[in-house]
């Protein structure tokens, strides 16, 4: 259910990049557990992280030693296979988000097809609910989409906006239209809302004053590369001025 009492947009850092460079060289530069500590003091209000099947970023050796220092909100990210959700059943992180993602694919590129997979998503959410894991499914921005998704008993969708990004350069106006009336369905139904993917610094604004209820966004890509120019404390206040709820 969305949080009435949550007066701002909250942001969680996927630190999957940052762990992808310290694989590069075998060793543990940079340190990631201590990467995000740092990101939680310099304001981040959440840390997300992607486990993947090849563990080329995240590994699952990694999630123990986060989930001791990570105080603000933990999100789990990835495709529900059975070996995912003990690993998540153990860890129980704050919140988990349910991707779609076949074994090798490069990025989260597209929502779940919530008819097809309702039944097996229903039993998936029900089982981390029960565990008190707040389940979020990623999903496309159509509203039937989100009609479905409610079905499930999920507690949260989050929207995916790479057609956002992709569109918004041309034409914002356009680019936002199906993403605020998903949101505004999801609002209908109950449902709390998260978005992420290919969010920046360009393009962030106008998607947090635009999208009514929007309760998170989960930001890696862009804001791990902004960092490599202005240093990881100067971004995450960037991002976080971002974030504001006052429509212009």
């Amino acid at each position: 259910m969305a949080d009435p009492t949550q007066d701002h947009i909250r942001l969680s850092v996927n630190i999957n990049k940052v762990a992808l460079l310290r694989n590069a060289r075998g060793g543990n530069v940079p340190d990631l557990i201590q990467f995000a500590k740092d990101c939680q003091e310099f304001g981040a209000e959440g840390i997300t992280v992607h486990p993947r099947p090849d563990e080329r970023h995240i590994r699952y050796s990694d999630l123990e030693p986060l989930r001791s220092v990570v105080w603000t909100e933990f999100n789990i990210e990835g495709y529900p296979s059975e070996k995912f959700l003990r690993m998540v059943e153990k860890i129980r992180p704050e919140q988990c988000t349910l991707v779609p993602d076949p074994p090798d694919v490069l990025t989260s590129d597209t929502g779940w097809d919530m008819w097809t997979h309702r039944d097996f998503l229903t039993e998936v959410v029900a089982r981390l609910k029960a565990c008190g894991i707040r389940v979020s499914l990623f999903c496309n921005a159509e509203v039937h989409q989100v009609e479905c998704a409610a079905q499930t008993g999920t507690d949260r969708i989050e929207l995916y906006t790479g057609d956002y990004a992709r569109r918004y350069a041309t034409n914002r106006e356009k680019a936002i239209e199906p993403h605020i009336a998903a949101a505004e369905r999801a609002a209908a139904l109950g449902l709390g809302l998260n978005a992420g993917h290919d969010l920046n610094l360009d393009n962030l604004a106008y998607y947090a004053q635009h999208v009514p209820g929007l309760l998170e966004v989960s930001i890696g890509h862009a804001l791990i590369s902004d960092a490599l120019y202005f240093g990881i404390a100067n971004v995450i206040g960037m991002y976080r001025r971002c974030l504001t709820k006052t429509t212009i």
